[in-house]
């Protein structure tokens, strides 16, 4: 069997987070449901009406640019992108071709190779029986869209796990930003997949500085390009894109290749397949040409570049190192905190307050098992005061409570914001440390179980605990239980 390589190329687009739609003043609201309320005659295209750009959302843009790493383009102009559907009123969308106003730049591991602006179209409904409906509340609004290299993987499992951690990481860099919500669920983020499969090795060098003509040889090998369309989460561009190299490799293998061919394809997320929507369009198909009705852009006097590259928030990959080396908490709490900005400031206070690298780490730890633990039970719950929840890991650290204590202290104070001190000292949940005391309790444990002492005498470990079980029993749990297995094990000497 030969061996395959499947190339994968992103096409994401994102609505911006702006009070206005891109070319004119009405409201941007994606959670309005009533249709055709925030329209006017630029978004509907009536006659003699003028777009005005947007100029909130052209900055989003360029900060998007900016946290990647990609060139701000000096010039940059709007274009007319000619095609007839329902959604689109006036035959054309105004998009960016020649100049768009971000060039390069890497996210993921993956290379970006642009990001335009351009306007999203309207809103077709199709489930109304035997006719359908447009919404004309979206037409306008500000629609980003980043297109990535293609990018050659060994396998499919692979690629759609890059294709996958990619759309995340521009989610995340969208949310950090606030220039989207990026809510995939809403429509607000949509992920298209351009999909191809070779069995030549020479793709390979499309990852690689081979030079033009190598790039060029790389890129003929990469076999025909099919674009899987309505990814609406991170499971499905997973899925849709191991679906697509899987059935590409199935037609290769039997001799079918010929019936793969430059195709939109759909995901069915149902039937967990694509299938076949549309012969792919190129771009001579849409008849690009400046728009002649928008003035050209001179982004560096327009914005100031160095100023915004400054003033960008802490992205989440420099947070990631950041939080490594001040805290060296585990990887998956970390991304806990990356994917929930305010639970991470929440830590961070917490650990400020706690001012030791050892105690960050079982803050850390309560926090994302035992405090998620109960959120996700009573999503109302709230966030304790950073003081208060230092002080539960304080007295955990410090061996004043024992860990059953300290969860019982946690579900009280996320009800009832006190110190869990007071609470401790009230319900008798501090930990006893008199040997003294201790010793009494453990002899009577000691001579009301001979059996489990026999057992301990007789090499089996396990008995000791069993005892040591019994003791935080009768003390209902005020004992501190290390000193108390030195306690047992002294007197069974």
């Amino acid at each position: 069997m030969a061996k395959y390589y499947p190339t994968i190329g992103l096409e994401i687009h994102a609505e911006l987070k702006t009070n206005t739609k891109m070319f004119c003043g009405c409201k941007n609201d994606p959670d309005e449901e009533r249709p055709n309320i925030n329209i006017c005659p630029v978004c509907m295209a009536h006659p003699g009406a003028l777009p005005v750009p947007n100029k909130q959302a052209i900055e989003n843009v360029i900060k998007v640019g900016l946290a990647i790493g990609g060139k701000i383009a000096d010039f940059s102009e709007f274009d007319r992108k000619n095609y007839f559907y329902p959604d689109i009123p006036k035959g054309y969308q105004i998009s960016q071709y020649k100049y768009p106003i971000v060039s390069g730049g890497n996210l993921s591991g993956m290379e970006v190779t642009r990001i335009h602006l351009e306007e999203d179209t309207a809103n077709n409904k199709h489930d109304r029986g035997d006719f359908s409906l447009v919404d004309f509340n979206r037409a306008g609004v500000p629609l980003m869209e980043l297109v990535t290299e293609p990018h050659v993987f060994k396998t499919d499992e692979e690629a759609a796990k890059a294709a996958s951690n990619f759309a995340k990481e521009l989610q995340l860099i969208l949310w950090y930003l606030g220039v989207s919500e990026a809510n995939m669920e809403k429509g607000e983020m949509r992920v298209e997949a351009n999909v191809s499969v070779s069995d030549n090795i020479k793709a390979f060098e499309l990852n690689q500085p081979v030079g033009l003509s190598g790039r060029m040889e790389a890129i003929s090998a990469l076999g025909t390009k099919v674009e899987v369309k309505n990814l609406n989460s991170f499971r499905s561009v997973e899925r849709a894109i191991k679906y697509e190299v899987d059935r590409m490799i199935k037609l290769l293998e039997e001799g079918k290749g010929d019936e793969i061919v430059q195709e939109t394809r759909g995901w069915d997320e149902s039937k967990q397949k694509t299938f076949s929507q549309r012969k792919k369009e190129g771009n001579a198909d849409y008849r690009y040409f400046p728009d002649p009705d928008l003035p050209k852009m001179k982004l560096h006097e327009a914005f100031d570049l160095n100023k915004m590259k400054n003033e960008l928030p802490e992205l989440p990959s420099l947070k990631r190192v950041r939080y490594q080396k001040d805290f060296g908490i585990k990887d998956e709490d970390i991304e806990a905190y990356i994917n929930d900005p305010v639970l991470g400031a929440w830590f961070e206070e917490v650990v400020k307050i706690l001012n030791a690298k050892d105690l960050a780490k079982v803050a850390s730890n309560y926090i994302t098992t035992d405090y998620i633990g109960l959120k996700k039970s009573k999503p109302e719950i709230k966030y304790p005061s950073a003081k208060n929840f230092a002080e539960l890991i304080s007295l955990l650290g410090e061996n004043k409570i024992s860990s059953r204590a300290a969860k019982d202290i946690l579900a009280m104070i996320v009800e009832n914001d006190e110190s869990p001190l007071k609470i401790a000292t009230e319900k008798n949940l501090l930990q006893s440390n008199d040997t003294g005391a201790l010793k009494e309790i453990a002899q009577k444990i000691i001579d009301a179980n001979a059996k489990v002492v026999a057992d301990y005498k007789g090499g089996k470990e396990q008995a000791l605990m069993s005892l040591v079980g019994q003791i935080m029993k009768e003390t209902k749990g005020s004992a501190n239980p290390a000193v108390a297995k030195e306690v047992l094990i002294d007197l069974l000497k």
